[in-house]
């Protein structure tokens, strides 16, 4: 069975943009605006709040204090689909 994919570190670079580096050592920003959809992401569609995202251990995501969260082969396929274009 494959490795799971999952997030090392992160950072916030800016607006609705995390940079993140994943267990496979592949690194990139991840543009997030458009995927701010749902109730549990209304508070990230503030700049101020996304910025405070940070890395969960349990969930080794990024997570924000409100509970939401994206699953790291999600952010990894945004940040390798980035690279790509």
């Amino acid at each position: 069975m494959a490795d799971l994919i999952t997030v090392t570190a992160a950072r916030h670079a800016r607006d609705h943009v995390l940079w993140l580096r994943f267990s496979d050592g592949t690194e990139g920003e991840a543009d997030l605006a458009a995927e701010l959809e749902g109730e549990v992401f209304l508070p990230l569609r503030e700049v101020a709040y996304f910025a405070r995202a940070a890395l969960d251990p349990e969930l080794r995501t990024v997570a924000w204090p409100n509970g939401a969260d994206f699953a790291p082969e999600f952010l990894y396929d945004l940040v390798r689909s980035r690279a790509a274009a």
